[in-house]
């Protein structure tokens, strides 16, 4: 790894957040503790309901903390107002979500393009750049094609590079394998891990799956509002992603 791998770029500090349930709050996170450095990559554990996709909003900034700290690329994101936090997402952070959100009347060029675009980046000058990244996840000669001629790993493929093609500093991945058969999802995260190191950004995969865990450099479980670090389990190739090779 080069020196700015060990750059912390996420820090989140005592972070709480509860809901309003049936008259009551119930507390989702709890004093909740994280860092992650630059280029590493980090599994978020936790079935439904634990509050692993709470974490995911506030680390965007789609919602807002009670109390507590998150800091990402130095920016406190928890002092932000409305314009900030947009802002915010557009320059520092990139989504990869389980159903691809690719725009259907935009060829996967294009599509790529548009990560440019919500940086606030000219998408004149771009195509290169993100020619070379399609090219870089395996998809030299999809740049024309449009999303429904593609397959659904070609689709997440697509999907990764518009998030990486503006070298975010942290990337948000939900479920990502979520729709992906075992082979393409296996080939999906090895080149998801593999470019997210090679932008330097700090990997956050949220996900329900323990094979995930596999693959990244530490793995976190939600646990009673907390997250709690574990060693991954070595499994079968066959068993990865709950289903028969």
């Amino acid at each position: 790894m080069s020196e700015t791998t060990h750059t912390t770029v996420v820090t989140v500090n005592k972070l709480c957040k509860a809901y309003p349930h049936a008259g009551a709050q119930v507390q989702v996170l709890q004093d909740l503790q994280m860092s992650i450095q630059r280029g590493e990559s980090v599994t978020i554990l936790g079935v439904s309901g634990t509050g692993k996709s709470t974490l995911l909003n506030l680390l965007s900034g789609v919602d807002q903390a009670d109390s507590g700290q998150v800091v990402v690329d130095g920016l406190d994101i928890t002092q932000l107002n409305t314009a900030g936090l947009s802002r915010y997402r557009r320059e520092k952070v990139g989504f990869v979500f389980q159903f691809y959100n690719l725009i259907p009347t935009l060829t996967a060029l294009e599509n790529v393009m548009t990560g440019w675009e919500a940086a606030g980046m000219p998408a004149a000058g771009c195509e290169p750049a993100s020619r070379a990244m399609l090219a870089a996840l395996g998809l030299p000669n999809k740049a024309d094609n449009f999303p429904e001629q593609l397959s659904g790993g070609e689709q997440q493929r697509v999907a990764i590079a518009r998030a990486l093609v503006k070298q975010p500093a942290l990337l948000l991945a939900d479920e990502p394998t979520g729709n992906l058969d075992p082979k393409t999802a296996d080939t999906t995260i090895r080149l998801l891990l593999e470019q997210s190191h090679k932008a330097a950004s700090a990997l956050v995969i949220v996900t329900h799956n323990p094979a995930i865990g596999e693959f990244t450099d530490r793995t976190l479980v939600m646990q009673d509002g907390a997250l709690v670090e574990r060693q991954p389990v070595p499994m079968k190739a066959a068993a990865r992603f709950g289903r028969a090779a």
